[in-house]
């Protein structure tokens, strides 16, 4: 009797801690309107498309997109540990500095929020990936510091970059929505593709 009321202890047990045991790892990606799927579905926009790959690979992770179209990196840093508390991230990839540069907002700031979001993320034991973006020519002197920023932060903080969210999509005006900014639904599984170069390293 003793041991069967034990058999059934030991099976409730296992039931409870089931659910939580294999619960999927989230990857949070934190960006502005390049991640939001900004004048697309959502469906099709590249952290979508992250979900399925992840499905298709059989990675136990679920993607949570906090991305808010507009962000700056100083809207980003003001609501980072709201997102780290409530979504408990394995991984965090930040995508946000587009807004900052192009509303040309001072580049020492921009680089003091994102290393304060990184920051956060790592100490809420989360890997963190930082996409780097890029501006125009005509930014002048202005849009080489700015690339520079990214690769400056991802050394300083020892985290993974990839360089350039746009990469191979940049300069091809039929890959971009009427504004010339956003990209099409067309655009996106090069933007994943970029994203996953330096992302999936953080999934072994």
């Amino acid at each position: 009797m003793r041991s069967t009321l034990r058999l059934l202890v030991l099976f409730a047990f296992v039931v409870l801690l089931a659910p939580a045991a294999h619960a999927a790892r989230t990857i949070l990606v934190y960006g502005d309107s390049l991640s939001a799927g900004f004048g697309i579905r959502q469906d099709a926009a590249w952290p979508a498309l992250l979900q399925q790959r992840l499905a298709e690979r059989r990675l136990d992770y679920s993607v949570v997109n906090a991305s808010i179209s507009g962000e700056t990196s100083s809207g980003g840093k003001s609501r980072i540990a709201a997102a780290l508390a409530r979504h408990q991230p394995a991984v965090v990839v930040v995508a946000l500095g587009a807004n900052d540069g192009l509303r040309g907002l001072p580049l020492a700031g921009m680089r003091e929020n994102l290393a304060g979001i990184v920051a956060a993320a790592k100490k809420a034991k989360a890997r963190v990936l930082l996409v780097g973006m890029r501006l125009p020519p005509n930014y002048g002197a202005y849009a080489d510091e700015f690339a520079q920023s990214f690769r400056t932060l991802a050394k300083q903080e020892r985290t993974p970059l990839v360089p350039f969210l746009l990469d191979g999509i940049a300069d091809q005006p039929a890959l971009f929505q009427p504004d010339a900014l956003h990209p099409t639904a067309a655009a996106q599984p090069r933007l994943l593709d970029n994203v996953w170069e330096g992302l999936a390293p953080l999934l072994k």
